[in-house]
């Protein structure tokens, strides 16, 4: 009798160990969080904090650097505040030639926009040096804990939180190491519990 109940305690340690697996990994930090919407980093539009430059050909004086307020806007010489937040810089050069036009300063004006300086990403917990970090076009999640200085021996690799800016409001979730950060992103990397 205690042979046999040895053997069925033996042959059912693989599936008591498969279940107790199944219950810490639905323990894990952040195994409960949904994954944030993805971010195409070639879509990208202008927020709060960005730095531009206005290329405006053959008028060197309507060329200049500017920054997006907390309005969201651009304070641009002679044709007043224009809006910026939530534009791709071809939408917003659109917009500094209509306006232009409108104020009457250039006829069929060729004006450019490019990004200076993106909004900063905030990086959290099981780093070596959290902190604020410059975004870089197509960053991920891994290249951003690289520049906060990698792991910290007790980080969950795999997975991290993030609060994001998804149009007019803020979205709380997951990303994985191969997703992209955007601007402006929020992200916490989880301590490992064991």
């Amino acid at each position: 009798m205690l042979t046999t109940s040895f053997n069925r305690s033996r042959s059912a340690g693989p599936i008591v160990l498969l279940g107790l697996a199944v219950m810490l990994s639905s323990c894990a930090p952040g195994s409960d969080l949904t994954p944030v919407p993805s971010y195409d980093p070639n879509q990208y539009r202008m927020g709060v904090d960005d730095e531009i430059r206005v290329i405006t050909y053959g008028h060197d004086q309507l060329t200049s650097d500017f920054r997006v307020d907390s309005n969201g806007k651009v304070a641009f010489p002679l044709a007043g505040p224009l809006q910026a937040q939530g534009l791709t810089t071809s939408e917003f050069a659109k917009e500094v030639g209509a306006a232009l036009e409108k104020a009457q300063m250039v006829r069929n004006p060729n004006v450019s926009v490019e990004i200076t300086s993106y909004r900063m990403v905030s990086i959290l917990g099981e780093v070596a040096r959290p902190g604020q970090y410059p975004y870089q076009p197509f960053m991920t999640m891994l290249t951003a804990v690289a520049a906060a200085g990698g792991f910290t021996y007790r980080a969950v690799q795999g997975r991290a939180y993030v609060v994001r800016q998804v149009g007019d409001h803020t979205v709380v979730g997951r990303i994985s190491p191969q997703d992209y950060v955007k601007p402006g992103d929020v992200i916490k990397i989880f301590e490992r519990h064991f």
